[in-house]
């Protein structure tokens, strides 16, 4: 049965947009919203199509809202606590959504991934976001303490102990999410069964390169990463300074979003976020990106932690979780991957490793 299932949430990966949780917040804070700021954000590309104005209409669609039967904080060390929700089926297969970024957070729309005559869902945000206390937005010292991908395995083998959960029926996963719930099922290999993931990220270097250091994004849209690295070159006090933000933005980025000059980190981050939106989708409406932008210091979690984790390589060995994939096989665990074609946010190549691990 869970085999079917999977496959049925796999259908409904493909509706997955990493635009969703951030336009949410935005809109949950509406009333402090401030005009966007849009300089350093590339004009989406020509949509002759009309895909913005009507939507591409899939087979399946997400399921109904639904409420949570339960929520709550989850203390788990070094001043954390989590928050996380349950919804569902009580009495259900176990899953757990596992959130991008690192520093999106969840929202209600995480919940319509699982049909919950089914599934026993369980969303919680990460350290440092969302309702997780603190949070980066708040108390920005003390969200990266212990903010590390081996703490937040940690955390969810926390979460799943005080949920009482025997193993996980079903992880699910896209962007960062997907860097989670592998290094979650190799360290914890008995207490996963399935896996589906979407825009496979396993933070080897050149993932990590092409998207923020070397330009690899330029080949797709030449403009967006320009404009990237505009924002930290003008934003630099010295000539000398402009040409280490040239060499290494991502650097840059890190200086601005964690200096002690709130405009300057609110600007860095609604560049730095507008950059990533702006190649997440083939068609990109203007009037998503302004209300994601038009609130930044919501963006300060997802634009603080990105770099936090890109800059220390997911605090993870490189290539740890292709060379670990092996522990999954041994596992039995059932996996399956949906990744874009068009996805020039999570680079593709050599990700086939995972499903055949002994061609390392």
């Amino acid at each position: 049965m869970i085999a079917d299932t999977v496959h049925r949430a796999w259908c409904n990966c493909h509706t997955m947009l990493r635009l969703s949780a951030l336009a949410c917040a935005a809109r949950a804070v509406r009333a402090m919203a401030t005009k966007a700021d849009l300089r350093y954000v590339a004009k989406p590309a020509s949509d002759a199509s009309g895909r913005v104005a009507s939507p591409i209409v899939y087979p399946r669609s997400l399921y109904p809202e639904v409420e949570p039967f339960a929520s709550g904080h989850l203390a788990v060390g070094s001043g954390h606590e989590i928050y996380y929700e349950e919804c569902g089926n009580k009495a259900g297969i176990p899953a757990v959504f596992l959130h991008g970024g690192p520093g999106a957070g969840c929202d209600a729309r995480s919940r319509r991934f699982f049909d919950p005559a089914v599934f026993r869902v369980v969303v919680f945000d990460q350290r440092g976001s969302g309702r997780s206390r603190p949070n980066a937005a708040d108390d920005l010292a003390g969200s990266l303490v212990e903010n590390t991908t081996p703490a937040l395995v940690g955390d969810l083998e926390q979460l799943r102990e005080a949920l009482k959960i025997d193993k996980w029926g079903l992880v699910l996963g896209g962007s960062w999410g997907s860097t989670l719930a592998l290094a979650y099922a190799q360290a914890h290999p008995d207490r996963v069964r399935s896996l589906l993931l979407r825009g496979v990220f396993t933070f080897c270097a050149d993932e990590v390169e092409y998207l923020f250091v070397d330009g690899g994004t330029a080949g797709q849209n030449p403009d967006a990463w320009d404009r990237y690295v505009a924002h930290v070159v003008d934003a630099a006090p010295s000539p000398e300074a402009a040409d280490l933000a040239r060499a290494d933005p991502l650097t840059a980025y890190w200086d601005l979003l964690t200096g002690a000059d709130a405009d300057a980190r609110n600007a860095a981050a609604a560049a730095f976020v507008g950059y990533e939106l702006s190649l997440s989708k083939c068609f990109i409406d203007p009037a998503i990106i302004e209300s994601v932008l038009s609130t930044p210091s919501v963006l300060i979690p997802f634009a603080v932690m990105e770099v936090h984790y890109m800059r220390g390589a997911g605090f993870m060995e490189r290539g740890q979780l292709l060379r670990d994939a092996s522990k999954m096989a041994d596992a039995g665990h059932l996996l399956r991957i949906a990744h874009g074609r068009a996805d020039y946010v999570c680079a593709w190549p050599g990700r086939t490793q995972i499903f055949n691990p002994t061609s390392m």
